[in-house]
């Protein structure tokens, strides 16, 4: 899908240059001494002024980013005026004639229906008014219509009938590239709700348990562990927000092995060296506390010996180096493979394979989980965490793609 896009956008946007060339090569003959030929001057403005329109544009079809747009596209194709539609209505009028909205969007049916371009005459009893020719291109996403690009002009103009529908194909893809990402978040955020889904209930049983052994003996220390398990299991089922702060996730871990230490007591050690540069790094939410349960698991659960768990957090450069590492009963690498390929379902709790595709995910696969493993031999995984990722972004009074 991404080679194609890129494909359309390389040849598309020659056209639009030439476009724009053939329409302004007259009114500034002057700025264009010491910047290169007229063609390579309109290369470059095409470039920079369809680079303005599509930030807005990759949001989607809505009337405030069809204002924020609507300028630079009829920038791009030097028309009286330019309008977008969705299938309902004009989303945005830029340039005069704008007493031509009804009768816009009732010429609108056909294209909307078929999908194909039309231009057609305007009617109109202002004297004035300059726009009489309107040329109209459907805008489309997986041959859906979704609306149209409709261009305004005095007369018509077979140039303007190819340059406003190579406009409408560049700003389609941008709505395609928009419906992609939109795809992405509603699929991190299906991965999420999975991820609480899975949350042990062996965990929060047990938990609940040891809080009660207690409630008798040590109230206090009842209280305590209490309040440990309300606070991860807030954090655990926030609303708000697909990433967090390194910071806060390490604080959920803590509440986290507080509870476990409760229950296992001397025979769980943890070890935890943090750079506190890093503390601020954004990550996906939910996504280190699943691998620190699952060091608990394959150390403590089964086996009777004692248990060390280290979890170091790095400055990296340009990322955050993250490592959980556990002595306990490791994993034949076989079988580790198998359940990253999701081939073999983990014993309980929240598997592996979950957080590796949420950060592949996230920043690519060459950031997915590296995990080094065998029988009796414990476990160490790996995660690197670059510092800025496009797209990653907190919500609310946290700050990344």
């Amino acid at each position: 899908m991404s080679g194609f896009l890129a494909g359309l956008l390389v040849a598309v946007l020659p056209l639009l240059a030439a476009g724009f060339w053939l329409g302004r090569r007259t009114a500034r003959p002057a700025s264009l001494a010491g910047l290169g030929t007229p063609v390579e001057h309109a290369t470059f403005e095409t470039l920079h002024t369809a680079s303005l329109a599509t930030p807005p544009l990759r949001a989607g079809l809505t009337e405030e980013t069809a204002r924020k747009s609507a300028r630079k596209l009829r920038s791009l194709l030097g028309t009286d005026a330019l309008c977008l539609t969705d299938r309902e209505q004009v989303l945005v009028w830029d340039g005069v004639g704008a007493h031509h909205r009804t009768e816009i969007m009732e010429r609108l049916t056909g294209p909307l229906e078929t999908g194909r371009g039309e231009a057609f005459p305007l009617t109109c009893d202002t004297p004035d008014c300059t726009v009489r020719w309107a040329v109209v291109a459907p805008l489309t996403v997986d041959d859906r219509v979704h609306g149209a690009l409709v261009a305004c002009a005095p007369r018509e103009s077979a140039v303007l009938v190819r340059a406003a529908g190579e406009v409408a194909r560049w700003v389609s893809v941008q709505l395609e590239l928009a419906d992609l990402d939109q795809s992405r978040t509603r699929l991190i955020e299906a991965e999420i709700r999975a991820l609480r889904a899975q949350i042990s209930p062996h965990f929060i049983f047990n938990s609940l348990a040891v809080i009660a052994s207690f409630v008798r003996t040590d109230p206090e220390r009842a209280r305590e562990l209490l309040l440990e398990f309300a606070d991860f299991t807030r954090y655990s089922f926030r609303r708000h927000g697909d990433f967090t702060t390194l910071a806060d996730e390490l604080h959920a871990i803590d509440h986290y092995l507080a509870l476990v230490r409760a229950r296992f007591g001397d025979r769980l050690s943890v070890t935890l060296q943090i750079a506190p540069e890093v503390l601020p790094v954004a990550l996906p939410f939910l996504c280190l506390q699943p691998l620190v349960e699952n060091a608990v698991k394959h150390g403590l659960e089964g086996k009777a010996d004692k248990c060390h768990i280290q979890i170091t957090a790095q400055d990296a450069g340009a990322e955050a180096l993250v490592v959980i590492e556990d002595d306990g009963a490791g994993m034949d690498p076989g079988l580790l493979r198998r359940i990253l390929a999701r081939e073999v379902s983990p014993t309980g709790g929240i598997g592996l394979s979950n957080v590796d595709d949420r950060l592949r995910q996230v920043y690519g696969d060459d950031h997915g989980l590296v995990i080094e493993t065998a029988a009796g031999a414990g476990m160490k995984i790996t995660v690197r965490l670059p510092k800025y990722q496009p797209g990653v972004h907190l919500a609310g009074r946290l700050t990344p793609r």
